[in-house]
């Protein structure tokens, strides 16, 4: 890495595609954390890949906890690092303490073995005859039993496919759905092997209920597999690939219609793919240069 003025980025330095990748990839985060909705989330990640600088990147995630996502754009601070001081010993030091005291409390409250360092596992942890009983719910949800899984999951817990949003990665979704008691409000659930509880946020106008399963699976099953290749993007260089399920922003559209956007990212750049239901291309935006 360069040193010294020269190699500082500010506001002004231009992005490249790996920071452009790098906010994609934040953005995703925070759509899973439920910090953004699926329509907030799709405008940003479509501003990033047009982004010309390091401040309209950093201006996309500004507002968002990232800490928990597995990338962070450069910063953009000219303070130089303290030096590291002699008190970090010390700190190290009791650091050691505390944690040889805590598990010595933890043995000394819970512990039923000869001393705190004795591992050997607890007598009572005998056989009991239950056989184990495996779960085996969707988890490849790109592909055709995937996908039509998780849509019959959604069926069999809520009778129907209705929704705000439905955001498809490869192990794992997240969706809203109209919350029953209040229509000022919206429920966020996320899928991982099955629908866990919801969160909470305000809904806004532009969360119109549709239904999210009415689109052609296998065509459009076809058309992630190729997305890659469609965007110009390697399949061994891709980061991150989902599909977006939302109502249809065509004013002219008939109500209740429904878009789909398959988005595909990697080091090297970001697109996506606008669908109908049908699974003919509405448009595509190829990852810039």
């Amino acid at each position: 890495m360069a040193s010294g003025s020269s190699g500082r980025r500010t506001a002004g330095t231009r992005a490249k595609d790996s920071d452009r990748n790098d906010t994609c990839q934040i953005l995703d985060t925070a759509l899973a954390e439920g910090q953004l909705s699926m329509a907030e989330h799709g405008e940003r990640v479509k501003t990033a890949t047009h982004a010309a600088t390091l401040g309209e990147l950093q201006s996309l995630i500004s507002d968002l906890q990232t800490a928990a996502s597995p990338v962070q754009l450069p910063k953009l601070s000219t303070r130089r690092l303290p030096p590291i001081s002699s008190a970090w010993g010390f700190r190290a030091a009791i650091a050691g303490v505390l944690v040889v005291l805590g598990i010595a409390i933890g043995w000394g409250l819970y512990g039923n073995t000869p001393s705190p360092l004795n591992f050997t596992s607890d007598p009572g942890a005998k056989s009991d005859g239950i056989p184990a009983k495996v779960l085996t719910p969707p988890r490849q949800l790109h592909s055709l039993g995937g996908l039509k899984g998780l849509l019959e999951q959604m069926k069999q817990k809520w009778g129907d496919t209705i929704g705000y949003s439905l955001t498809v990665y490869p192990d794992y979704a997240s969706m809203e759905r109209p919350d029953p008691t209040d229509d000022r409000r919206l429920l966020r659930y996320s899928y991982r092997g099955g629908w866990g509880d919801p969160s909470t946020s305000a809904r806004d106008d532009r969360d119109v209920p549709v239904d999210l399963g009415a689109f052609d699976v296998p065509t459009v099953v076809g058309i992630m597999r190729g997305a890659p290749e469609t965007l110009g993007i390697k399949a061994d260089d891709v980061d991150n690939m989902y599909l977006s399920i939302d109502p249809n922003s065509d004013e002219t559209a008939p109500p209740g219609s429904i878009d789909l956007t398959v988005y595909v990212s990697s080091e090297f750049g970001s697109g996506y793919i606008e669908l109908n239901p049908d699974g003919t291309v509405k448009q595509i935006n190829y990852p810039s240069n």
